[in-house]
């Protein structure tokens, strides 16, 4: 994982009021609540006094309660009490849980992965989309590492092979360029790319230095540490969310964006049926990149990478200057 940097885990809808939930994330047991105010909570999924799980627990006054012994810990992690002690003994200041700074946005829940810090930079996102999309959103869990999954996204050289139904149809095999490039802003570092793929006729592929500076918006973005964007158009725009469980494990969470079809039931059914055949392309990824070993990608690894590659060498390169500068400022 990519230290001090928000990390999109899940949606907002999967936290419920008055009910915590368990989730492994960022290879962490995790438990996260609301508060009355509705506000999210997140921590290590252990209570320090036997190393139980918080999340087979119960919420009591904005605290979650353990439940093998009833002690209960507000949203800093602290212990607030002890039942067996008595309400009127002070906890012992070393039941402390590890707590996970987190926010919530665009149907998100972000939490912090790396060292607290008195002011956190922006949330990642896109802002070409707006609170006049509507969304429907369907997860689906790969057995490999976000990284691959992620560099699975960033790769045009093979959108004419393991998608030659779908959006690959056309044998467009040679890779001009690709043309991309790094934008490096708080809180956010984003890859943009464009894609121009050709039947091959017998022409070398255009070099990225050789492709004329891009007068479009960028057909793919990447926010790191985790979030993908798909500019389909003005009024379409496809969205990943790759959520780390572990180092063999990745929950993707895939939106369909599109404020073309408002009326509620039309556009409901719209979104459905747009992300039955988002699935399929999906799944004809998942088929092949679930396969790659090893599971996780690294700066330096026996691979040999082609021009084509070279957004996914421009992701592993950024991707490893930013873990650098984290374990530089510890």
């Amino acid at each position: 994982m990519i230290p001090n940097q928000w990390y999109a885990i899940l949606e907002s809808k999967e936290v419920k009021p008055g009910k915590p939930i368990g989730v492994t994330r960022l290879g962490e047991q995790l438990v996260l609540w609301r508060d009355s105010t509705g506000t999210v909570a997140c921590l290590h999924d252990l209570c320090p006094h036997r190393g139980v799980a918080l999340s087979i627990g119960a919420l009591r006054r904005d605290c979650i309660e353990c439940p093998f012994h009833g002690f209960q810990y507000d949203a800093s992690g602290r212990c607030t009490l002890v039942p067996a002690n008595g309400r009127a003994a002070e906890p012992p200041k070393a039941l402390q849980v590890t707590t996970y700074p987190t926010r919530e946005a665009h149907g998100l829940i972000y939490v912090w992965y790396g060292t607290p810090r008195a002011e956190y930079p922006p949330l990642p996102f896109f802002d070409t989309i707006d609170e006049s999309f509507s969304q429907a959103t369907f997860r689906d869990h790969w057995t490999t590492h976000y990284s691959r999954a992620i560099e699975n996204q960033l790769d045009v050289v093979h959108l004419p092979f393991v998608h030659r139904s779908t959006i690959g149809r056309g044998n467009q095999t040679l890779v001009n360029g690709p043309a991309s490039r790094l934008i490096s802003q708080p809180g956010c570092d984003l890859i943009e790319l464009w894609v121009d793929n050709a039947v091959d006729t017998g022409q070398k592929p255009l070099k990225p230095s050789e492709i004329p500076e891009p007068q479009r918006h960028a057909l793919i973005q990447f926010a790191f540490p985790n979030l993908w964007h798909n500019w389909l158009g003005d009024n379409l725009h496809l969205f990943i969310a790759f959520a780390p469980i572990d180092d063999a494990n990745t929950l993707l969470y895939i939106r369909q964006y599109q404020n073309m079809v408002r009326v509620p039931l039309v556009r409901d059914v719209f979104n459905f049926v747009a992300n039955i055949g988002n699935l399929f392309i999906e799944r004809q990824d998942k088929r092949v990149v679930i396969t790659q070993q090893p599971k996780r990608s690294t700066w330096h690894m026996d691979e040999i990478l082609i021009q084509g590659d070279s957004p996914i060498i421009q992701y592993r390169r950024r991707r490893q200057e930013l873990i650098e500068q984290a374990a530089a400022s510890t």
